[in-house]
């Protein structure tokens, strides 16, 4: 008994508005739980509570989840049960500057710090200039000058009674000392000196060498002299700056007492301070001029204070609750921090107090989302997150640094101890590919949250999707939808879904048809929003996106493409295609002609596609599959003596898919048994080896396609579209569908096998075979059977003829038939 086709409810599940106890959506509670998505929910809960290493969550599902909202509300529940982490801040280190050290302490305490240390510097300069210019330290001062002073006055003195005393005068001269005779308390001159006698002259010469030489003495004694005074006086500035920097340090140090940490650095920064305390007493002639001070002013030595300074990488001050973090560029710089650098007189220079915290310093002992394709797309991004999330350690270095491209000095910050739990967002393919081709992916992401498409759509989910959309417009500040808009948003997701028996869950379309639903609803100066404001909303959506599906309903309106809609043809019948257009999921379906020619030949069935390389894999299994079926059916007691060939007519780009594979068998049975099929009925649907028709997807949006070109042609009440049973359940067509099959216009005909889709295309029985196992005449099957039987006569009979002739390839011809 040939199918039936199916009834107007068949094509449509409505949604009664009247089964809501809600008059708009004010009236209901807005949805605390995540709709739809207990398993992926589950995972991520599992993943926040293990604190093991490599358990970091990857988040997998379309977009339109709106996996980002729903993951950031978890984490941020969780977040608030937990406790705030402690500041990160760096300082100097005295021993080895380009090792800036870490300092861990409490929220707030590191910015509370960095103030401190300020204070103390304002504070430092004015206590260690009074100390200084104090009358007590210059009276210490001068006496140890003047008692150096005194001593060496002294040496010499005495060195210069002897001298008198042997009639020789010591003289200082601007070059130094120097001796000379002298009478009466009067330096001789050359010429009074050329007058004494040789003798006298001599001794004078003898006594002045030996004074010269005990002058020699006691001026070689000075310079040690002076270092114990340079000595002496570096104690004492020690003493006196060491009292002054631990009076003011011993308050930090009573503020920070819990913190040895902290502690030991103030212990290293009294120590520096105490050795370099010339640079907080600088005379005027050695300040640094202002116009070289403004060159120079990122230069740490040329800013001596900033060495004692705590740059507070990331401060939580503020926070309350564990940090959850999301980067939206995640570049490497952006993840891991960066040392910033200054330009200084033709260098580069940096410090500790230029270095930046990353999206991991700031998420550390909390979250961190990022979206796993602009990760692998930021050159090193991915390399960096996987060397910190392997070592447990965030540790602040350049790419160029990792790489060893730059031999340059640069900072080596201590690392930080990592406590992170990073989540990643990404389509499910680019998860199965990473979990596939790179070998740390599975170690490192353990747990895969999948956010389903879809929910069931039973009375309680359509109950609990109502209050969803009063939820996302509340959330939005939208004008409250009435009963009725609710029950057509439900319908809208439906199709969505593809399923009238399941429910779309990708909620940034829902709240997209909701904007505007609403933007309908204010044009009209309308309070709440209705089912019409919805489906204006519909209907505007598919206007402005369905530009190309006109131009092609036009060319095959115009017969530029070849569509025939009424009559009979052998060999041609009408597939349907899907074609979706861009990233706003705007899809719709067309016609295509698929034909079938039939010869003498050994049995190949050509897909011409594949022969051109048009043809994907699907579809060439989808061909092979029906030389499968015709061996299976045709061919048990004598080979397929034909050759046949199968196309796509006027397609000119790739054909991939197998839901063309019973359109095609559908030609190739007509143009075996030259059976003509009427051309107002489409097809869709795969097929199996044993000839039963299989689902395919987009069954709506292919009905719909043959529809619109029928209805434009005008409707004949004998045209329609064969689809699979099992797609029956998926049925949510359009409105001028349901009217066009309700009046009789149009007929949608569900099979499930060939035999069944053949005999509505045929118009006759397909036949079933007697005891004999011959088929009834008048049948397609028989037909088929006949034609096959006349192919293999008359492959036999140019075998024998092509034998005779004795040529070699026409007696293997004939040898393999």
């Amino acid at each position: 008994m040939p199918a039936q086709p199916l009834a107007p409810d068949a094509l449509w599940r409505s949604c009664d508005p009247e089964q809501f106890d809600f008059k708009t959506t004010a009236d209901l509670e807005v949805v605390h739980e995540v709709v739809g998505q207990e398993r992926a929910t589950d995972a991520v809960r599992f993943g926040m509570g293990i604190r093991k290493p490599g358990f970091h969550i990857y988040a997998l599902g379309p977009e339109q989840t709106d996996k980002e909202r729903v993951i950031r509300k978890f984490l941020e529940e969780r977040a608030a049960g937990e406790p705030v982490p402690p500041d990160i801040c760096y300082v100097n280190n005295f021993d080895e500057s380009h090792r800036p050290i870490v300092l861990l302490v409490p929220p707030g305490k590191g910015s509370e710090l960095a103030a401190d240390m300020d204070r103390v510097l304002e504070e430092l300069r004015a206590a260690l200039e009074a100390a200084f210019e104090s009358e007590e330290y210059q009276t210490r001062r001068r006496a140890i000058e003047e008692e150096a002073g005194e001593e060496q006055e002294e040496a010499l003195s005495g060195l210069s009674d002897k001298a008198k005393e042997e009639g020789i005068a010591l003289m200082r001269t601007p070059v130094g000392f120097a001796f000379a005779p002298a009478r009466d308390g009067e330096v001789l001159t050359p010429e009074d000196l050329g007058k004494l006698p040789d003798e006298e002259a001599e001794s004078i010469k003898a006594r002045i060498g030996e004074l010269e030489a005990e002058l020699q003495q006691v001026l070689r004694k000075m310079p040690r002299r002076q270092r114990e005074v340079r000595d002496q006086v570096r104690a004492l500035n020690r003493e006196v700056a060491e009292y002054a920097v631990r009076d003011l340090l011993d308050e930090l140090r009573t503020k920070y007492e819990a913190f040895p940490e902290v502690l030991q650095h103030l212990d290293h920064v009294q120590a520096h301070m105490v050795e370099n305390v010339r640079q907080f007493i600088a005379r005027p002639e050695q300040q640094v001029p202002p116009e070289m001070a403004a060159l120079m002013e990122g230069a740490g030595e040329a800013r001596p204070f900033r060495r004692y300074q705590v740059n507070v990488l990331v401060d939580h001050s503020e926070s309350e609750t564990a940090p959850v973090v999301y980067e939206e560029n995640p570049t490497y710089q952006n993840l891991i921090g960066r040392v910033e650098y200054q330009a200084l007189l033709g260098a580069l220079t940096t410090d500790f107090t230029m270095m930046k915290a990353g999206a991991l310093h700031r998420a550390n002992g909390g979250y961190l989302l990022l979206d796993a394709r602009r990760v692998l797309l930021q050159p090193f991004a991915w390399e960096g997150l996987k060397r910190v999330l392997t070592s447990g350690e965030l540790k602040l270095e350049s790419p160029r640094d990792v790489l060893g491209l730059v031999s340059t000095v640069s900072l080596e910050p201590e690392p930080v101890p990592l406590n992170v739990k990073v989540v990643l967002l990404g389509e499910r393919m680019l998860y199965y590919l990473l979990s596939d081709l790179e070998p740390d992916f599975p170690q490192l992401f353990k747990v895969a949250a999948d956010f389903a498409d879809d929910v069931d759509r039973t009375p309680e989910g359509e109950q609990l999707y109502a209050r969803l959309i009063a939820t996302l417009a509340g959330q939005d500040e939208l004008r409250p939808f009435d009963r009725g808009a609710v029950a057509r948003v439900i319908e809208r997701s439906a199709r969505w879904a593809g399923d009238a028996e399941k429910l779309s869950v990708q909620t940034r379309d829902v709240l997209d048809l909701l904007r505007e639903a609403d933007y309908w609803a204010g044009e009209k100066g309308a309070e709440t929003v209705s089912a019409a404001h919805v489906q204006e909303a519909i209907d505007q959506w598919v206007h402005r996106s369905d530009r190309i599906r006109e131009r092609m309903q036009e060319q095959i309106l115009r017969e530029t493409i070849y569509i025939d809609t009424e009559g009979e043809a052998v060999g041609q019948v009408n597939g349907l295609s899907v074609l979706t257009i861009g990233g706003g999921g705007f899809s719709f379906g067309g016609p295509t002609r698929i034909t079938a020619q039939v010869q003498l030949g050994s049995g190949k069935v050509l897909n011409i596609e594949r022969e051109v390389e048009l043809s994907g894999p699907i579809h060439s299994k989808g061909v092979l599959i029906l030389a499968g079926f015709l061996g299976g059916r045709y061919a048990q007691e004598s080979p397929l003596s034909l050759s046949a060939s199968l196309v796509f007519e006027q397609s000119y780009s790739g054909v991939e898919g197998d839901s063309a594979s019973s359109t095609e068998l559908y030609a190739l049975l007509s143009a075996i048994g030259e059976v003509p099929l009427a051309q107002g009925v489409a097809v869709t649907g795969s097929v199996n080896q044993h000839g039963q028709v299989q689902p395919i997807g987009g069954v709506n949006e292919k009905v719909e396609g043959f529809f619109d070109i029928c209805a434009g042609r005008g409707l004949t009440g004998d045209q329609g579209v064969l689809i699979p049973a099992s797609n029956v359940k998926h049925l949510m067509l359009a409105c001028r569908v349901r009217e066009a099959v309700r009046t009789g216009q149009f007929h949608i005909w569900p099979v499930e096998t060939i035999d069944e889709g053949m005999e509505i295309l045929a118009g006759r029985p397909m036949g079933e075979p007697n005891e004999n196992g011959e088929y009834p005449e008048g049948s397609v099957n028989r037909a088929v059977v006949d034609r096959l039987a006349e192919l293999a006569r008359l492959r036999k009979e140019f075998g024998r003829a092509a034998g005779d002739g004795g040529t070699d390839e026409g007696g293997q011809e004939g040898s393999g038939g």
